[in-house]
């Protein structure tokens, strides 16, 4: 989900992209396919960065064109072009993970199947990261289940311990949300819209006075868990995720936004200050679930999708952390627990949120009534606010120039 404003040059890049996609579109798939292969192995070393680019296009291209030749031409063109080394780790994982997804998208389920026909020996490769991410976007979509080359790889790459073959093979029913757009269900952008959809959070004294008695309880690694959906998917602030401890259980009906405004969050400093006041209310697992998905599934702005195999990941490894629950739950058994747990949804207008594009905060009390997570992220698109401060300051140069204007 990225919006690029044009700046100087773009217009001859797009011009020539452009004619690189109707020269394309004129080539069989077969001819796509040789000429990728001559741009990997075109003299000593790996491919530039243009050949490469080139590369994964036609790549992306095949994957989207249904036919079995095409199919088996995509991933290999793949594993060719990041095995040559001409693409950086980041570039490396968008294409694999968007092949993966239009081939999903794309292809009949036979003509996928013939990719499964050998084990691996190993995890590390493209070829296998390819196979493992195909796999979690068939789960995503219900199918591949009972096809043996299919259910032979997943089992090996559980054996071998790929973070993807922990996700179950078929969609979860807290998973029925995913990837699903309903018209007039955008983003939560304003407090009527937030109140129009969940039923609010009382806010109490009692509330409150347990909230300033609430201790920090710092754990850097389950943190980087808990935010990991919106760095993966290149959201433009930094996220905040934090964990709280009472001397004492709090009851579910203190638990609302007089309790939050009290701990020591930075997207709640200078609460108060700007026109609106910060509302909490109560939400369901499957509702903060569905938003990590999309956080890194869709990506920031200025960000890259994940593609849905690991955009699934992360959203569990997110309501993991959030929860405290060791890796080696089941995910069965993480949704039962869920139940047990107080979800809020909150909304606060400080200067931490960007309140254009999207932003979020959550706020999870444990069963035990004594632990609390609080996750919070804001997305803009810098480079347009970026260009619209330059605007303004020369503006205002221009008006103290010419005064009489």
């Amino acid at each position: 989900m990225s919006h690029h404003r044009e700046t100087p040059g773009d217009s001859r890049s797009d011009r020539h992209r452009r004619e690189e996609s109707q020269h394309l579109a004129e080539l069989g798939p077969e001819a796509m396919y040789e000429a990728a292969v001559r741009l990997c192995t075109v003299g000593e070393g790996p491919p530039g960065a243009s050949a490469a680019r080139t590369g994964a296009r036609i790549a992306e291209t095949l994957a989207d064109t249904r036919s079995r030749d095409c199919a088996m031409f995509a991933a290999d063109l793949v594993s060719r072009l990041l095995s040559a080394g001409g693409m950086s780790p980041g570039e490396g994982d968008r294409l694999l993970r968007s092949v993966a997804a239009k081939l999903v998208r794309a292809q009949h389920l036979r003509d996928i199947e013939p990719l499964f026909a050998e084990l691996p020996d190993g995890v590390p490769g493209p070829a296998v990261e390819l196979r493992a991410c195909l796999l979690g976007e068939l789960a995503l979509t219900g199918s591949g289940g009972g096809r043996r080359s299919l259910e032979a790889y997943a089992d090996r790459l559980r054996e071998l311990g790929h973070p993807l073959a922990r996700l179950p093979r078929t969609r979860l029913d807290i998973e029925h949300r995913f990837a699903v757009r309903v018209r007039g269900l955008g983003s939560v952008k304003t407090a009527q819209q937030l109140r129009s959809r969940f039923p609010e959070a009382p806010s109490t004294d009692r509330g409150r006075v347990a909230g300033r008695g609430a201790s920090d309880a710092r754990d850097n690694g389950r943190a980087n868990a808990a935010a990991r959906p919106f760095r993966a998917g290149g959201w433009a602030r930094e996220p905040e995720a934090r964990f709280f401890t009472l001397p004492s259980p709090l009851s579910p009906g203190d638990f609302g936004i007089s309790f939050i405004k009290e701990l020591p969050l930075r997207c709640l400093a200078g609460e108060g200050s700007r026109r609106g006041s910060a509302l909490a209310c109560v939400t369901t697992p499957d509702d903060v679930l569905k938003e990590l998905f999309s956080a890194s599934y869709l990506g920031g702005v200025n960000g890259q999708g994940q593609g849905g195999a690991y955009a699934r990941l992360y959203a569990w490894e997110s309501l993991y952390a959030l929860m405290g629950l060791p890796a080696g739950v089941p995910l069965l058994e993480a949704v039962r627990r869920a139940a047990d747990h107080r979800w809020l949804r909150f909304m606060a207008f400080t200067d931490w949120f960007h309140h254009d594009t999207s932003d979020l905060a959550f706020a999870v009390l444990d069963p035990t009534r004594t632990r609390i997570a609080v996750l919070a992220a804001t997305d803009t698109d810098a480079h347009r606010d970026a260009l619209g401060q330059r605007e303004v300051v020369l503006a205002r140069r221009g008006r103290r120039q010419h005064p009489s204007r």
